[in-house]
């Protein structure tokens, strides 16, 4: 080994693997993309807490993927090393929403697809996935359902209360039934024919009921 030979880098050998052009052209498609994953993500949230740092994230997830599979396709030794660096990456934050997962996998696949050259694929596959989301995710239900929480006295008023709300909803569905000693709470579900909630008041005044509650809701019930 010569002096010379010293100096000698591979790591240096790599710059010019990737032109400047196409790093920029792919950037800032991926950056396009990652802001209409984020516009969509915006527009589709139906959560109670919305996180801007979440569509942020998006964004940088859609770069960072591209960055990526930018160096993984013009070298195939850091493509093997690089598979064994992200296997030890481990992520512990919980997703709450089913939809955030969809959002973080369309993400990183448009990233992917982009810095693969598949431009068409990636901008068409985004526009029609955006278009799905923004039509589905939006769309709800004919009639928005409710939880109404009843506290008795007795069976005859836990009676009188089911008898009323059979007759002033459209649908009613006991969901639990809690029993204690000069007390009865009932929680059911029920839609209602309109947006009046006037029947709530008259509820609370039957005889033997002591409260009643109306809470909107828009889960999923397991069972």
């Amino acid at each position: 080994m010569s002096f010379s030979d010293i100096f000698k880098s591979s790591f240096l050998e790599n710059v010019t693997s990737v032109s400047l052009l196409d790093m920029a052209l792919v950037l800032v498609l991926s950056f396009a993309l990652g802001l209409f994953i984020f516009f969509v993500y915006k527009k589709t949230y139906a959560g109670v807490m919305y996180s801007s740092s979440f569509g942020v994230t998006l964004v940088a997830l859609t770069m960072i993927s591209t960055l990526v599979i930018l160096a993984v396709t013009s070298n195939v030794v850091l493509s093997l090393g690089m598979v064994g660096a992200l296997s030890i990456v481990r992520f512990r934050s919980a997703i709450k929403e089913p939809l955030d997962i969809a959002f973080l996998f369309w993400s990183i696949a448009a990233g992917i697809v982009l810095a693969a050259g598949m431009i068409p694929l990636a901008v068409m596959g985004s526009v029609l996935i955006g278009v799905i989301l923004l039509i589905f995710a939006n769309r709800k239900a004919d009639v928005d359902p409710y939880i109404v929480v009843i506290r008795c006295a007795d069976r005859k008023s836990e009676k009188k209360a089911l008898d009323f709300l059979d007759e002033n909803t459209k649908r009613m569905v006991v969901k639990s039934k809690t029993v204690q000693k000069g007390c009865i709470e009932i929680n059911a579900e029920i839609r209602l024919p309109n947006d009046d909630t006037e029947f709530v008041n008259d509820l609370a005044e039957l005889p033997g009921v002591e409260s009643a509650v109306l809470v909107s809701y828009n889960g999923d019930y397991m069972g």
